[in-house]
C-alpha cells in the first residue's frame, strides 16, 4: 500500500491553485489538506494542518514564497516546501534553497510527474528542474579566489558603502574601485551588489 502524503497548495492565483489541487487530487498517494493563496496564510494553515509538504509557488503577495518557506523551516521543520513556479530564475533559486526549500520546479511539469516529485520530496530526496540542476551543477567549480584588496572592498559593499566612500576608505581612484567590484562578481559568478552582499554575509567576511 503507498502511504499518503498531505500537501498544501499555495499560489495567488485563484485558477491554477484550485487547478493544481484537483489534479493532485487524482494522484494515487497525495492528499490535498488545504489552499492558501500567499506565504502569510500558507504558514497560518500550516500550523493548523500540519502537512508534509508544502507546494509554494515563488511570487506572491503579502508574503512571497521565499520568506513563507524560511518561516516554515523554523516553525515547522519536519514539514517540506518544494518551490513550484513559472521562474526559472537563479537568483530566485539561490533564495529559495537558502531559505530551507527541499526542491525547486517549473510548472511545466505533467501532474504525475508532479505528485511523483511531492513524493520523493517527502521521503527527503532534494528534486530541482533539469535546467535548475545543470546551472547549479555547473557553478559548483570553486572560484578563484579574492585577493586581499578585493576581500576588503567585499566588506565595504557589503557594509552598503558607496563607490566613493570605498574609494576614500582604503585610499583608491573611484575607477579602481569599479574594476574591483567588477571582477568580485565575475570571479564569484554573482550579479550585482545585493548578491555581494549575501555572500559575504554567508560567508562570515562581516
Amino acid at each position: 500500500m503507498v502511504s499518503t502524503v498531505s500537501v498544501l497548495v499555495v499560489d495567488d492565483q485563484d485558477l491554477v491553485r484550485d487547478g493544481i489541487a484537483a489534479l493532485l487530487s487524482l494522484q494515487q498517494g497525495v492528499e490535498v489538506v488545504g489552499t492558501a493563496s500567499d506565504g502569510s496564510a500558507a504558514v497560518e494553515m500550516a500550523l493548523r494542518v500540519r502537512p508534509d509538504v508544502v507546494l509554494m509557488d515563488v511570487r506572491m503577495p503579502v508574503m512571497d514564497g521565499v520568506a513563507a518557506a524560511a518561516a516554515l523551516r523554523r516553525s515547522l521543520p519536519e514539514t517540506r516546501v518544494l518551490m513550484l513556479t513559472t521562474f526559472d530564475d537563479d537568483e530566485y533559486v539561490n533564495r529559495a534553497l537558502r531559505a530551507g526549500a527541499a526542491g525547486y520546479l517549473l510548472k511545466n511539469l505533467p501532474a504525475a510527474e508532479l505528485a511523483a516529485a511531492i513524493r520523493l520530496v517527502n521521503a527527503g530526496v532534494a528534486q530541482l528542474d533539469a535546467s535548475v540542476a545543470g546551472r547549479l551543477a555547473a557553478g559548483l567549480t570553486d572560484p578563484e579566489p579574492l585577493t586581499p584588496r578585493e576581500t576588503d572592498v567585499l566588506r565595504q559593499v557589503a557594509a552598503g558603502a558607496t563607490n566613493r566612500e570605498i574609494a576614500a576608505r582604503l585610499y583608491l581612484s573611484e575607477g579602481t574601485v569599479k574594476n574591483h567590484i567588477s571582477r568580485i562578481l565575475t570571479r564569484l559568478g554573482l550579479r550585482d551588489r545585493t548578491q555581494a552582499a549575501l555572500y559575504a554575509r554567508d560567508n562570515g567576511l562581516l
